[in-house]
């Protein structure tokens, strides 16, 4: 009796989704260790334990392998669900307090460049091949923010003549990386000290002078 065609698709998800987190991993540890230029797809495949084809078939090129290591890294999973629908936005999206709003959000940019730091550091210094990676993220960053300054304004937060783009532009400014690192990794803030300076400066940035201030 052949066996459902069901089982086969279901069997063939899995293998891919086996192949694709094996070949994620072997990336990251090849990109650290070694760096930008010796992390081949060859070598990549070798440490993943598929064949190059697999590896091309899953991502196209070696940008594009890097570019879906940076988007699973920046979400902290492989799952298939806008960063605006992950539980921390969800949170920031209900929460109702400006100043707790500001908190949230403070505390889910935190994670995510808590999670890339390497990363970033790695791809900042791999030269031109790679600039695009890191400028694709950059505007995806943005439209992020963008979409956060929007959500503030409907919900009769932010100060009544604020420019919506210019406020976006502040956002992102304030929420980089290279600030982060400057901060955390050059400076020596921990992670509590960042998230509260950031939640000061985006309350001072964005909210009326009723709830801008210290947000503690």
């Amino acid at each position: 009796m052949p066996t459902p065609r069901s089982y086969d698709s279901r069997r063939r998800q899995d293998a891919a989704r086996r192949n694709r987190a094996a070949v994620l991993s072997a990336c990251r540890e090849l990109l650290f260790r070694e760096g930008y230029q010796a992390t081949t797809v060859r070598a990549v495949a070798e440490r993943a334990g598929v064949s190059p084809e697999t590896v091309y078939k899953a991502f196209g090129n070696k940008p594009g392998l890097i570019k879906a290591l940076w988007d699973v890294t920046l979400a902290g999973d492989d799952e298939p669900l806008a960063m605006a629908e992950r539980p921390a936005l969800r949170e920031v999206w209900r929460t109702e307090d400006p100043r707790t709003k500001l908190r949230l959000y403070a505390a889910f940019v935190h994670g995510v460049h808590d999670r890339l730091a390497v990363l970033f550091a790695v791809l900042t210094q791999a030269g031109p091949e790679v600039a695009q990676v890191v400028t694709a993220s950059e505007e995806e960053r943005l439209t992020g923010v963008t979409a956060f300054i929007a959500h503030l304004a409907r919900q009769g937060i932010l100060r009544p003549d604020t420019d919506q783009a210019r406020a976006a532009d502040a956002c992102w400014a304030l929420t980089g990386p290279h600030l982060f690192t400057q901060l955390t990794a050059g400076r020596g803030w921990d992670a509590g000290t960042y998230q509260q300076w950031l939640a000061d400066m985006l309350a001072a940035a964005l909210l009326p002078g009723r709830c801008s201030g210290q947000t503690r």
